[in-house]
């Protein structure tokens, strides 16, 4: 979530959706994100919706689980004053920010308010993002007795050269401790790297993907380094105290975790994510009990982040907090950035969105192909218009996307057709 709103038109104080929202978003599976805004430090390539203790201007940062009840209440209201159907929640995700810098309990208690006002759904995943030095045993057992089904850890890098040059403060030899007391709580376990931060080479690039799999993770998230301007590591890389990245080695990176992962019986479901084969389940030490907020478990063969997936399929999602975005019925919007000015729209009473937009058809088909081609087979062929239908023998042809799979009637790209999903994306709209 970057840290610059889009333009919109002005979101109502009452929050209501336009009419014809409750039609479009009927049938559609309901999730819910938590944005919270804080960090201990910034670092120097985030471009993220964050706050350090210095930023906060009046904001307190143990008032911050009040305010998103809060919002969940109001969210309840407008959805049920919109006509929107009630609906359990699929999927609950915490991000930031650093959400484990709030103490267990607070995290329990925004959960909590999400399953009193709308229930969860059967085998529901409730995944928070952690830092690896910002948790313990004790508090990762705390999440898992109160429903959390999965964490997932930031480690970004094994190397500490690279670590620093992206102001990461915690350890590398502490994941996989953390990632071992996750999944002695009961917990699935992802990690997120990045690659192409400067400097970074392909030997430090590969220690890094060998020491994420070593520690048998059910995920594994790889994203290439974006640097957004604005941030410490732009102004850096102008100045000329890093090199900008390199294109064709950050090409060579992801060709090395796609054949690590596969390797190590990891399958790609998403460009940037592949997870655990679901005919090699880690098995678990402990699990949630019983009387737990998610009814009963997840299989233990599904191991995708369901929440994100419901971002490409185009689901219905609230998003609480400072600068969250919101999904529902086609209708979009998005939260005031600073805490404070959130804090002053919640006890206020009225919306805390600063705008909010509801795409045309057009747009909304650009998006589609866009999300769902990213998806591995999540692109019906039967789904595109003529002139599209017509591209797909020239991308097999091209070797950007899986031939047989065509033939089944879905869009897959190869890998070649990964590395340039873009350009994929553009002949199909």
């Amino acid at each position: 979530m970057g840290s610059a709103l889009p333009l919109g038109d002005p979101a109502p104080p009452d929050g209501l959706l336009p009419a014809g929202t409750a039609e479009l978003s009927h049938g559609h599976p309901f999730g819910v994100y938590l944005h919270v805004p804080f960090c201990r430090v910034r670092c120097g390539y985030c471009d993220f919706n964050t706050y350090t203790s210095t930023e906060l201007r009046g904001a307190k940062q143990l008032d911050y689980a009040g305010q998103a009840i809060r919002e969940v209440g109001f969210a309840a209201g407008v959805l049920e004053g919109s006509g929107v159907d009630a609906r359990p929640v699929s999927t609950v995700f915490f991000g930031g920010g650093t959400p484990t810098l709030l103490p267990a309990h607070q995290l329990v208690s925004m959960l909590h308010a999400v399953a009193d006002t709308w229930g969860l759904a059967p085998g529901a995943e409730v995944t928070t993002e952690a830092n690896p030095d910002s948790v313990d045993a004790r508090y990762l057992a705390d999440l898992a007795a109160a429903g959390f089904t999965r964490v997932s850890f930031g480690m970004q890098s094994a190397v500490p050269r690279v670590l620093q040059t992206l102001d990461r403060t915690h350890d590398p030899e502490r994941v996989p401790q953390v990632v071992g007391w996750a999944r002695d709580a009961g917990l699935q376990v992802s990690v997120d790297l990045i690659y192409g931060t400067p400097g970074e080479s392909l030997d430090d690039w590969s220690r890094s993907v060998d020491a994420a799999i070593a520690m048998q993770p059910d995920h594994l998230s790889a994203y290439a380094l974006i640097v957004e301007e604005g941030t410490k590591l732009a102004r850096q890389i102008r100045s000329g105290v890093y090199p900008e990245p390199d294109d064709d080695l950050e090409a060579d990176m992801y060709e090395l975790v796609d054949a690590r992962l596969g390797a190590a019986g990891y399958e790609w479901y998403e460009v940037s994510n592949w997870s655990r084969a679901s005919a090699a389940p880690i098995p678990r030490v402990a699990a949630p009990p019983a009387d737990a907020l998610t009814g009963p478990a997840t299989p233990a063969t599904e191991y995708r982040s369901r929440h994100n997936l419901a971002y490409w399929q185009g689901h219905d999602w609230w998003g609480v907090g400072p600068g969250a975005h919101s999904h529902v019925g086609g209708t979009r919007w998005w939260n005031v950035k600073h805490p404070a000015a959130y804090a002053d729209r919640i006890f206020a009473g009225v919306s805390p969105a600063a705008g909010r937009e509801t795409p045309d058809a057009g747009s909304r088909e650009i998006e589609r192909v866009l999300l769902l081609a990213r998806i591995r087979s999540g692109l019906p062929i039967a789904s595109l218009g003529p002139e599209a239908s017509r591209e797909v023998a020239g991308l097999i042809a091209d070797g950007l996307v899986n031939a047989k799979a065509a033939f089944a009637g879905s869009i897959e790209l190869t890998l070649r057709g990964r590395l340039l999903a873009d350009a994929v994306v553009r002949r199909l709209t």
